[in-house]
């Protein structure tokens, strides 16, 4: 028997909850479930895969409602998980007892796990990931923070990560009118979150992701800003993702010029495929051709990555795009050629192709 424990809060996810505790239901895990108040058939659902299906009444607050679906769990290591996560693994319950064992032996530790995260960035039709810290000793860590809680140590003191090998796909991301749902809701609670208290870079970061998510970049911008404005550490997973965010908000607004002031922590960045790939944009859209040519050529050497292609079919496509626009006919070919079945790559060669380019 594996000392875990899944822990799951809910309401109203009676579209995900199924698949979710299925894929979970295959491992000797004990499965608990947390209803914050659902009018629908997600309690229903849950019975059938386990008999630990509590309720807590909604009041605001994540962790209050995640600290207390832990409070029912009878083994002392904690996975949390979303009802619009899937496991995405197949190995037997032998081969996970081999996989996530010598995890056992950090409890002072949070587990980061994978999320794979279908069109949730600003690039459209991509994949994002993301590490987020969801499994914890129960004994060492509880949650804080009434929105994007986030586990903390019950001693105090900063957070020490490890990769736990898991991957989940978040389904709920491929659905956009569900995630502008919780974006809006979301951003109330991070509103007043704030109002509590201002001095927390990563509160202004969840702002702004959210109002990027409902399409208000000018809010999004505001947020970024005032979380940059903070001491942050550059190294941390959210600081890249505020930073890259803040550049696509900047050129969705067309701030094309004020963006280009990005080159002055190009140094601080420039090793995360996704931020050389952002300042190709920039570049580019500030009629800079040949240096964003020479960053989305850059990119495509550097495997650290989370937006599917921007290390890859993306920048190649993009190059491929100032080439054309230049009336370099044979040059953009050959790059729309790198994009594989990357589909305006494809509509890309067949116009060339339509020219008699060969």
């Amino acid at each position: 028997m594996l000392p875990v424990s899944v822990c799951i809060i809910t309401k109203n996810e009676e579209q995900y909850i199924g698949t979710c505790l299925e894929k979970l239901s295959r491992y000797d895990w004990e499965i608990i479930v947390t209803d914050t108040g659902s009018t629908d058939r997600t309690v229903e659902i849950a019975k059938r895969y386990t008999p630990n299906v509590f309720h807590f009444p909604w009041i605001n607050d994540f962790s209050a409602a995640r600290n207390y679906c832990i409070s029912k769990a009878s083994r002392c290591w904690i996975l949390n998980v979303d009802c619009d996560e899937y496991l995405t693994c197949s190995e037997t319950p032998q081969e996970m007892k081999r996989r996530l064992s010598p995890c056992f032996q950090l409890p002072q530790q949070a587990g980061m796990i994978e999320i794979i995260n279908p069109h949730a960035s600003s690039i459209n039709d991509t994949v994002s990931v993301e590490h987020i810290a969801r499994f914890f000793h129960k004994d060492y860590y509880t949650y804080q923070g009434t929105v994007h809680e986030q586990p903390a140590p019950i001693a105090g003191g900063p957070v020490s990560y490890f990769f736990l090998p898991l991957s989940f796909y978040h389904a709920g991301y491929s659905n956009e009118a569900v995630l502008k749902k919780k974006a809006a809701r979301n951003i109330q609670l991070l509103e007043q979150a704030i109002l509590n208290n201002d001095k927390d870079p990563y509160l202004y970061y969840q702002l702004g992701q959210s109002h990027f998510v409902t399409g208000d970049a000018r809010k999004a911008c505001d947020a970024f800003e005032q979380g940059l404005s903070f001491e942050v550490d550059p190294h941390l997973q959210y600081v890249r993702t505020m930073v890259e965010s803040y550049g696509y908000s900047l050129l969705q607004l067309k701030k094309y010029e004020q963006a280009l002031q990005f080159e002055g922590i190009y140094e601080t960045f420039c090793s995360h495929a996704d931020f050389v790939f952002l300042m190709g944009l920039i570049y580019m859209n500030n009629a800079m051709f040949d240096e964003a040519i020479a960053q989305f050529l850059h990119a495509t050497d550097i495997p650290d990555h989370s937006v599917d292609g921007v290390n890859s079919y993306l920048a190649y496509y993009n190059a491929g795009v100032i080439y054309e626009c230049a009336g370099m006919a044979e040059e953009a070919l050959g790059f729309y050629e790198k994009c594989g079945e990357y589909q305006p790559a494809l509509e890309g060669m067949a116009r060339l192709r339509k020219g008699n380019v060969t």
